[in-house]
């Protein structure tokens, strides 16, 4: 048996941050000595930093600062990086988070060192390997250790690829903390803030790199949302970075916009959680944002082709549309004046993911 004195986490995305804060606080609470490298994938401070803040998340060790660059570019750099922290801490273990570049680099940089590998969030699959998350997860979850899968169907896609060691099925880590968070909101200020009103307007979020990068997807969605602002709903749309600049890039920025469009800078944590429990509908390309929307009973338009998270739209809750303006136009206005009746119930565990976690790490 080995005693984990020292763990590596790697992580450099907002939804890694966001998981972290969960697990950070229960390894601590093992008395686990977690060291944090922040491989500086999102560098936007509210993308990022504010995390750190508000979620009391503790501050990295190390930050590679490695901003944005190509996946190919991107990933090795963060490899020589992760690799630098690995050998000069010499953990006992290492754990990454979900299916980003940050993901990968971390999983292979302690996997070429033998080091014992972690993996939160394993087993998602949306069998289309032309999306980098895809590749990022199956490299991952073969080389890792420890799988911590939040669902049966993510344990029944290891399972079919022959991973049979090492899988615990925990629940899900964003589960636990969005509702700790929730407890102590107070919706009603934010939407105060934001000028809106309860179940009167549809969140939106937009930053997947097969809409953000093709003109013709981006454009589709963007006419879609001006469309369903044009008839009356309002939508809030919390611009990634990386979308507001393929919006000017692609000139779709200059035609008039819809009053009822609201383009805003990205939300904390706490407020986006307060959007999407009082939104009446989410339309998002974000795996962390539809599931989000599922705790909350939100219902969700996926301009996608697939999903990582196929339970919810096996359970009727969300709904794929691709990135079609008619099918997005038409299914956003019959859900918002229709509202989904399906059965409802906690695909994501009893919100003891981050406990189970830790007690299972340390007893590694």
């Amino acid at each position: 048996m080995i005693t984990v004195k020292k763990i590596v986490t790697v992580v450099g995305a907002r939804p890694q941050l966001i998981k972290a804060a969960l697990v950070s606080k229960w390894l601590k609470k093992s008395n686990l000595d977690e060291i944090l490298v922040h491989t500086g994938q999102h560098y936007d401070f509210l993308l990022s930093e504010v995390f750190f803040r508000d979620l009391k998340l503790p501050a990295p060790r190390h930050c590679l600062d490695v901003g944005s660059a190509s996946h190919g570019q991107q990933t090795a750099r963060m490899l020589a990086g992760v690799e630098e922290v690995l050998l000069s801490e010499r953990p006992q273990m290492a754990m990454v988070y979900g299916d980003t570049n940050s993901t990968l680099a971390g999983a292979l940089a302690a996997a070429k060192l033998r080091i014992p590998l972690i993996h939160v969030e394993a087993g998602l699959r949306s069998h289309n390997r032309a999306m980098p998350e895809e590749i990022n997860r199956l490299l991952t979850d073969h080389v890792a250790d420890l799988l911590f899968a939040p669902t049966p169907l993510a344990v029944g896609n290891l399972k079919r690829e022959g991973i049979r060691q090492g899988v615990h099925l925990v629940g899900d880590v964003m589960y636990d903390l969005a509702l700790e968070v929730k407890t102590g909101l107070d919706e009603e200020a934010v939407l105060k803030k934001m000028a809106l009103k309860k179940k009167e307007y549809i969140l939106t979020t937009i930053h997947r790199a097969e809409n953000t990068d093709q003109r013709e997807n981006l454009a589709a969605i963007w006419s879609a949302l001006m469309d369903i602002a044009a008839s009356g709903i309002m939508v809030l749309f919390p611009a990634h970075p990386r979308t507001r600049q393929a919006l000017r890039r692609f000139d779709l920025m200059g035609q008039r916009i819809p009053a009822g469009l609201r383009l805003v800078e990205p939300v904390s944590y706490p407020e986006m959680i307060a959007l999407e429990s009082q939104a009446r509908l989410i339309i998002t390309d974000s795996g962390g944002v539809q599931k989000e929307g599922y705790f909350f009973k939100t219902p969700c338009l996926i301009p996608r082709r697939e999903t990582e998270w196929q339970e919810l739209v096996q359970a009727g809750w969300n709904i794929l549309t691709g990135a079609s303006r008619a099918t997005i136009r038409r299914r956003a206005q019959e859900l918002y004046h229709r509202p989904i009746k399906k059965p409802w119930r906690s695909l994501y565990g009893r919100g003891r993911a981050g406990r189970e976690i830790a007690r299972i790490v340390k007893d590694y």
